[in-house]
């Protein structure tokens, strides 16, 4: 008797666990995440001849919520066609009956993994601000991510900034033929904290959800829970960064206001704010006095005032020589 070897044994119990895609144009090349609900594996759209993420249901469904949810996810990520979020290419049904969709396949590094070797503040705060468009992109459609962290950030080969998982996310605007659900998206960390409580379901990432949201106020979740955790996300880039300036870290601290009033209107407020900083212009969330006007416009026009200031000591030093 043959005996196979523990890898052998391995490898044949993978490929069993591989769903049937006989009957669509794709082919598993292998699987590369799971969380939630679903499965997604690298696969080959053999119509297209491109490599794309496929997603599909991990789980026993007799129900059917499952898919439902899982399709809802799909028709989320076809509203938010956007640079900074994964599209939609194509969803269906395998012969087994269970739901799948396909998007984009993404490489590159998640943000909490990346962060560390990204040291000037200014690079750190570039890709805060395509963060924040991107969120913003999806609040103009109505759309609430609820799970905003580092680990659900991806940064491409080419600098490109990706807002992944949406499976979580709250329609604002509820069309009549979505239901509610939630999931897992792309190759992005699924650690969603999920809990029920007398007022809702707590879904969401401790020290990253809102208070509302952590105290399950569902049905009043607006963008300014998605604002909070924007600012926990800027709050983590500044870890590390020196110096950390002061006004970057009143922006967080806006942001991340316990009382959504006092927070940000909009992702694009937040997103603006931090752009007048990189631009050495005031930031609405740090008022300055006279002194620190004075400081910050030193700052923005260092090298000119050097010049300038090297430019009259050379005229002093010239002026008292010839009038020897």
């Amino acid at each position: 008797m043959n005996w196979l070897s523990d890898d052998a044994v391995s490898r044949l119990q993978a490929a069993s666990a591989l769903p049937d895609l006989a009957g669509t144009r794709y082919r598993i090349i292998q699987r590369i995440g799971s969380g939630g609900m679903g499965a997604v594996y690298l696969a080959e759209d053999a119509v297209l001849e491109r490599r794309v993420a496929l997603k599909i249901l991990d789980l026993p469904d007799a129900s059917g919520e499952l898919a439902t949810r899982l399709l809802r996810e799909a028709h989320i990520l076809a509203r938010l066609e956007h640079p900074g979020i994964v599209p939609v290419h194509d969803a269906g049904r395998l012969s087994d009956g269970r739901v799948f969709y396909t998007m984009k396949s993404v490489e590159g590094q998640r943000l909490d993994l990346l962060i560390v070797s990204v040291g000037a503040l200014s690079d750190r705060l570039r890709v805060f601000q395509r963060i924040c468009d991107a969120v913003a992109f999806a609040h103009a459609r109505g759309i609430l991510h609820r799970d905003l962290k580092p680990d659900n950030i991806m940064i491409g080969p080419f600098g490109e900034v990706l807002v992944m998982d949406w499976g979580i996310a709250k329609i604002l605007h509820q069309p009549v033929d979505l239901a509610r659900g939630s999931g897992e998206e792309g190759r992005a960390a699924v650690t969603c904290t999920v809990v029920k409580t007398e007022h809702g379901t707590i879904l969401g990432t401790p020290g990253y959800m809102a208070p509302e949201q952590a105290r399950g106020e569902v049905e009043s979740l607006d963008e300014r829970a998605d604002i909070y955790s924007l600012g926990a996300i800027l709050q983590f880039l500044l870890i590390g960064s020196a110096p950390t300036a002061r006004p970057v870290a009143a922006i967080a601290r806006k942001a991340m206001a316990e009382d959504p009033a006092s927070r940000y209107a909009s992702a694009s407020q937040l997103g603006e704010d931090i752009a007048r900083f990189l631009d050495g212009l005031p930031v609405t969330a740090y008022p300055e006095n006279i002194f620190l006007k004075i400081a910050r416009w030193g700052s923005r026009y260092q090298l000119a005032i050097v010049l300038v200031l090297t430019y009259l000591v050379l005229r002093a030093i010239l002026l008292v020589w010839f009038r020897r």
